[in-house]
């Protein structure tokens, strides 16, 4: 249905942003003067803008993937609508990625870019327990203990 809608031929946006905007589900962000005004999402496409919004739903309920844990993260601060209408955005830019370099999907590739490295997690637990009141030392485990 999606690729029905939009096409195969991506030289027609320049960019992802312009065929979220075509689609409707660019986010609207509307503020001047430190005063935040109506933020709805353009009409577009109306067609288009109800697969993928099916489509977000169906990749949040998905238990662990990528799409699942962002739309817990925006879920939190947006509410459940806006983090779903968020959600069909990134599918539409995964989408416009795919079909502009001729890849397939990778979740994998796309995880790995949000692990943590080992010594920014550990440090952020240490400051957890710190914050909590736990004084802590850092003690290495050898190698072959750990495997063990």
């Amino acid at each position: 249905m999606i690729v029905s809608e939009i096409g195969t031929d991506m030289s027609r946006f320049p960019s992802a942003k312009h065929l979220a905007s075509w689609a409707g589900v660019c986010p609207g962000n509307n503020e001047s003067a430190g005063k935040r005004r109506s933020g709805k999402t353009t009409k577009g496409n109306v067609a288009l803008k109800t697969a993928l919004t099916q489509a977000a739903w169906g990749a949040s309920r998905k238990k662990g993937t990528y799409l699942a844990v962002r739309f817990a993260r925006f879920k939190a601060h947006l509410g459940q609508k806006r983090a779903i209408v968020a959600i069909a955005h990134k599918i539409l830019v995964i989408i416009y990625q795919m079909l502009s370099k001729r890849e397939a999907y990778r979740e994998e590739a796309i995880a790995e870019l949000f692990r943590r490295p080992v010594e920014q997690e550990r440090a952020r637990l240490i400051a957890k327990l710190e914050e909590l009141g736990v004084t802590v030392t850092i003690e290495q485990v050898a190698a072959s203990s750990a495997a063990a």
